[in-house]
């Protein structure tokens, strides 16, 4: 261990592990199989890179998209290892020269495309010693994923030909259903599933119900305009909603641009490598854009129309704040965006599953409760306090007690043995008359009709509520049946006390939308990450402007020389000597010894103090 914290320090600049870093590496270094779950931004590329550097031979990183690939290896060389990728946009030259330094040894870790392991498989990735393979964004093997993709299913051949390599499959979103699917399509070998906390406490979650395209519109005019200088990605459900919304927005002096699979790939390349290098602050984006974005300084996410998953929606927000600073994050929710996306769900090849999953992303959108539990539970994590980080916490609704209705709804489902869902549990609670409900016998249970007192709308939104806080989870692989939690039989059994939110009827989207002054309600708070002094913010505009120069110079992202974070550190602490600039996060050696003194020799500047001797 004391080892891999020198490399973990001299590499990537940091001090100590993040929470499950250390158990993950460790286990991976005992040559077992690994299924890692971390949230966007909570280290998981440390989980494997880091093993790279230590064990002999390469490690092989399967990458779906060439800018991550790109995006990936350029920051591992930029710390000092050798890293390399093969992908279709390289010369026949470049590739051999990129095999001929894999198989001398030369090369730490080697990025490939799913598509290549395959054509590689016989001749070439058998020539190297091989040491471990990592499976990034591993959902994508699965079909129950939000993004499968069917190249990633030939992935069981890296078994075949290394069977005695450890393979760790890391991704940043995946239910149960979809991990116990992706050991199954890797053919891992009784691998350790680690879940790190799924929370990013940095990310501030809104979302505005009912809005037309002309006040959404001007309420992104304004969010933009609070986030001065600040970088963020717009997504769009419809190509033509991306360019249409670059013209708005060019009309109030905002640069932005656009991204979509009808653009050629020149043209893609292009928009994405001017948001990159940050000479535009504004992308407007259908899904195609930002798996291949590693960009750690993006500080905003709006989306322009409603996901069709929690899943699409976790993974988009969590491109902000990659660096951990506050990041803010508003969400456009509306009926007509839900009619189309019902659409889609009812068109594609798993009509019930996509359906129950926009389901629970409207009540998302819908809820009078904390959004993050919302979002943590569905992931499998209790949270059993509310966040005051969302805007249902900023403006809370009415509390009360709900325990007793919450033990109404577990004991009808336990004395069904839990094969019943939603419909069925509020039929048994309301005494309904149903032939489905008598043909089972429900009406003979004891529970039949003890919610009788409240309507079907109250019982369907208190049963989600249960859900989305974690007492209730409905197993999607088994007809969306409803199970117990652990959380909710402690309220069961009365260890626990169950706070609901009381029922509101939903608003109308016509009133609102009638009501443009609504719009002017919202007010992003402006992010300022540095203390108010004037000191602080001219240090942190120069010390931006230098990295800028720095990055422009050298080719390269200006969040690869030092990250938003690190640069904030550096305007708290102040580090005036190469020890104290050391003790930066994100400083290693080969960043000390290139940037030390330049960033040293500004902040001196700034605070007026003498030069370095």
């Amino acid at each position: 261990m004391e080892k891999l914290l020198a490399l973990l320090k001299q590499f990537f600049g940091y001090p100590s592990f993040r929470p499950l870093q250390a158990e993950i590496i460790q286990h991976i270094l005992s040559k077992q199989d690994a299924l890692v779950l971390m949230p966007t931004g909570g280290g998981k590329s440390i989980c494997y890179q880091l093993p790279a550097i230590y064990l002999p031979g390469i490690t092989l990183v399967i990458s779906p998209l060439i800018a991550l690939m790109k995006d990936q290896v350029e920051g591992l060389v930029a710390n000092g290892i050798p890293a390399a990728s093969l992908n279709s946009l390289m010369t026949d030259a470049e590739i051999q020269q990129v095999k001929q330094l894999c198989v001398q040894g030369k090369i730490k870790l080697l990025y490939i495309s799913p598509e290549r392991v395959k054509a590689e498989a016989d001749w070439f990735l058998p020539r190297l010693d091989v040491s471990l393979i990592a499976i990034d964004e591993a959902h994508c093997v699965s079909h129950w994923g939000h993004d499968f993709r069917p190249e990633y299913t030939q992935l069981a051949i890296l078994k075949e030909r290394f069977p005695a390599v450890p393979v760790v499959a890391l991704t940043a979103t995946a239910d149960k259903v979809t991990r116990a699917d992706i050991i199954k399509q890797l053919h891992l070998t009784d691998p350790r599933v680690f879940i790190s906390s799924f929370d990013r406490p940095n990310i501030t979650l809104n979302v505005r119900r009912g809005l037309n395209k002309r006040e959404k519109v001007h309420a992104i005019v304004r969010f933009i305009r609070l986030h001065k200088e600040q970088s963020g990605i717009i997504y769009c459900m419809k190509r033509a909603d991306t360019e249409k919304l670059v013209q708005e927005l060019a009309l109030f002096n905002i640069r932005a641009v656009a991204y979509h699979a009808g653009l050629s790939p020149t043209e893609r390349i292009t928009a994405q490598d001017d948001f990159i290098n940050d000479r535009v602050e504004v992308v407007c984006a259908t899904v195609a854009f930002g798996m291949g974005i590693d960009k750690s300084n993006i500080r905003w996410v709006i989306h322009f129309n409603m996901p069709g998953s929690i899943e699409n929606y976790y993974q988009e927000i969590g491109r902000a704040g990659r660096d951990g600073a506050k990041s803010d994050t508003l969400l456009f929710y509306s009926i007509s965006d839900l009619i189309v996306l019902r659409q889609f769900a009812e068109e594609s090849g798993q009509q019930e599953v996509n359906l129950e999953k926009l389901n629970l992303m409207q009540r998302y959108c819908e809820a009078d409760i904390c959004r993050r539990r919302i979002l943590l539970s569905y992931f499998g994590e209790e949270a059993e306090h509310d966040c005051g980080n969302c805007d249902v916490c900023q403006h809370p609704p009415i509390r009360f007690d709900g325990s007793i209705l919450v033990q109404k709804a577990l004991s009808a489902m336990i004395r069904t043995q839990q094969q019943i869902g939603i419909e069925m549990l509020i039929w048994i609670l309301r005494g309904a008359a149903r032939q489905e409900l008598t043909e089972r016998g429900y009406h003979h249970l004891k529970t039949y009709g003890a919610g009788r007192d409240l309507p079907y709308l109250h019982w369907k939104e208190y049963i989600y509520q249960m859900i989305q806080l974690g007492f209730i989870e409905v197993d999607y692989a088994n007809a969306n049946r409803l199970r117990m939690t652990p959380l909710g039989q402690r309220v069961l059994y009365g260890k626990a006390q169950a706070q609901l939110a009381q029922y509101r009827p939903p608003e109308r989207e016509e009133k609102t939308a009638k009501a443009p002054q609504e719009a002017g309600k919202f007010r992003a708070q402006p992010i300022r990450p540095i203390a108010s002094t004037s000191v602080d913010e001219q240090l942190y505009d120069a010390l931006k402007q230098l990295r800028r120069q720095l990055a422009a110079k050298e080719n390269r992202p200006a969040y690869h020389i030092f990250t938003d974070a690190a640069l904030e550190e550096m305007v708290r602490l102040k580090p005036v000597t190469l020890e104290d600039f050391n003790l930066i996060h994100g400083v290693g050696q080969i960043k000390l010894d290139k940037y030390g003194r330049v960033f040293i020799a500004l902040i001196r500047f700034v605070l007026h103090l003498p030069k370095m001797g």
